[in-house]
């Protein structure tokens, strides 16, 4: 009898701890599902510009039920969700038309934006349609402004966002290398290609200075794209599409949950 009434109770307990560990486990992949509202800000690359299935009701900011931020939130369920991102989004935009949702329970914030503010849309054309030498000029001009005017537009964002949400944990998120290099690729010649992932370094290496500054953290989504470049055989972006143009460089629906939704899911 001892030995039986003892086999329970070790039963039990190994029961009870299992499910304990198993709750903690649940809690620490989803900490916002319950103790806060989500809201994901930004330009077409948090709107899902590229992935499809886009809600009718957003209109010409393009929100996809593909992009990063639905997937988001239909895995964990968080008390609220506000998916204001909008295709062509700039800094000023995001601060004018997008922090509404932001309020004192809001537990997470996604932010992708800084791209269109540097030129990128007009550094793609140029690359595509000029000479390298003109390419070069054109991103350098584009790196000089992130130099001296996008930190500033950066602050005005992030510094905003926390004082509408200032419990919130903010997640800024960077944008991809756009090409595989060392490859046999049709169109952009290598020195563009380079030139052109160069830029997107740049770009990333400053929004994650400003991020840090204001104790966000980076979601750095170069590691995930790795090996799904446009000229990888596997890409998970859009290459050029004279058809679509407004697709061209963006990620595809399994860049969105390949690519960004992992990086979310660590960060937050």
């Amino acid at each position: 009898m001892r030995r039986s009434r003892l086999v329970v109770f070790v039963s039990s307990l190994l029961l009870a701890v299992g499910t304990a560990l198993t709750g903690a486990s649940a809690a620490q992949a989803s900490p916002l599902a319950a103790a806060g509202g989500y809201v994901a800000l930004g330009d077409s690359y948090s709107s899902g510009v590229g992935a499809d299935s886009y809600i009718s009701s957003s209109g010409d900011c393009k929100r996809s039920t593909k992009a990063y931020p639905y997937l988001w939130n239909a895995a964990h369920a968080p008390a609220s969700f506000t998916f204001a991102a909008c295709s062509g989004a700039r800094t000023g935009d995001v601060l004018a038309n997008q922090l509404g949702g932001l309020n004192s329970s809001t537990g997470l914030v996604s932010i992708t934006v800084g791209g269109n503010d540097a030129g990128f849309a007009d550094v793609m054309t140029t690359c595509v349609t000029g000479s390298d030498s003109t390419c070069l000029n054109r991103i350098n001009t584009a790196k000089a402004y992130v130099d001296s005017t996008l930190p500033g537009k950066l602050d005005s964002v992030y510094s905003a966002i926390r004082a509408k949400a200032p419990s919130a944990r903010v997640v800024v998120i960077g944008y991809p290398r756009f090409y595989k290099l060392g490859t046999v690729c049709v169109g952009l010649s290598e020195t563009k290609r380079s030139a052109i992932n160069n830029a997107a370094d740049y770009l990333n290496t400053a929004l994650a200075k400003r991020a840090a500054a204001h104790g966000y953290v980076f979601g750095d989504v170069r590691t995930t794209f790795a090996g799904h470049e446009i000229c990888s055989g596997s890409s998970w972006l859009h290459s050029l599409n004279w058809l679509n143009i407004g697709v061209s460089y963006h990620p595809t629906a399994s860049g969105q949950s390949g690519g960004y939704l992992p990086v979310l899911n660590s960060a937050a």
